[in-house]
């Protein structure tokens, strides 16, 4: 693999932090953070007060900058929640060779389409596997985490607890480049409009509001068993995100949560905890239906 110099990833990564984002080391050659984890966590710099993730330590401070990247080649990560942006991620089928399946760009266009609404004109950035990355400026006011497959096949999006590989990053598979260099647009209300809904509304805590039916405390169980799963160590995630949908399934059994609230204020804590999208799914799926059918049984028997 051929890796580009320090010299030009710190370049690309000071041309992101010049437009206020917020960026961190990659590995050289690679889409994964540069950063220790927690167990590794030696509780020095950053990390005196307690072990900082990636999201939080990111920067747009040159002089860091300049220090990260004085001598190894990292390719660049930009947060996308600390920088106010939500990145619309359009990816290709695995191994498409000669398969008619369409790819990310097709479907959103086809969504665009039934909405009545033109493929917005915003910065794009395409992958090494020939995907692009639409970066759009996060609407005001509301805390977006990140979505897989919401808005359609080989459609991600990232936004808080989410991160891009920044333009002039190099990976096995080649460059992230720049393609339109438009600035950012404003994140389409129509497109927010279809997120929004499945992701409950959340507001600035980054957790579901609850409806006015839901008791004081069913709505405190449900903030302490996501805030539980949200710093919840490695090695533990999984473990902790299941007996947190066990302990609220009771309450949706009773009636004092919806199971869509539960489920995406769950979701979203295990994926910004960096459990995989599809891991949390399963999970939440299988702690509640566990809890739900034994408390029901509870209460006929």
């Amino acid at each position: 693999m051929t890796y580009q110099p320090a010299s030009a990833l710190l370049t690309a990564a000071l041309d992101a932090a010049a437009l206020g984002w917020s960026v961190f080391p990659l590995r050289p050659g690679q889409k994964r953070p540069a950063l220790h984890g927690e167990e590794h966590c030696p509780g020095l710099g950053d990390c005196a007060g307690g072990h900082r993730k990636w999201e939080v330590r990111a920067t747009s401070d040159p002089d860091r900058i300049r220090r990260a990247w004085d001598r190894i080649a990292f390719n660049v990560g930009i947060a996308t929640g600390p920088s106010s942006l939500v990145v619309v991620d359009l990816d290709v089928p695995k191994g498409k060779g000669s398969s008619d399946a369409p790819c990310g760009a097709d479907t959103f266009q086809a969504l665009c389409e039934r909405a009545g609404q033109p493929v917005p004109a915003t910065l794009s950035v395409r992958t090494p596997t020939g995907g692009s990355h639409l970066y759009f400026t996060a609407p005001a006011g509301v805390r977006l985490g990140n979505s897989a497959g919401r808005l359609g096949p080989l459609i991600d999006t990232r936004a808080w607890g989410g991160y891009v590989v920044a333009p002039g990053s190099v990976t096995a598979a080649g460059a992230y480049e720049v393609t339109d260099p438009t600035a950012p647009a404003p994140f389409p209300t129509w497109l927010y409009s279809l997120l929004a809904p499945r992701q409950a509304l959340r507001q600035l805590t980054g957790r579901p509001a609850t409806t006015h039916r839901t008791g004081r405390y069913a709505a405190a169980a449900l903030n302490a068993e996501t805030a539980s799963v949200e710093s919840a160590p490695d090695g533990e995630r999984n473990g902790t995100l299941l007996r947190a949908a066990r302990a609220l399934g009771r309450f949706i059994a009773a009636g004092d949560l919806g199971r869509e609230v539960v489920e995406e204020a769950l979701q979203w804590a295990g994926e910004s905890a960096g459990l995989p999208s599809a891991e949390c799914r399963a999970t939440i799926r299988s702690g509640l239906n566990w809890s739900i059918a034994r408390n029901a049984m509870r209460r006929t028997a």
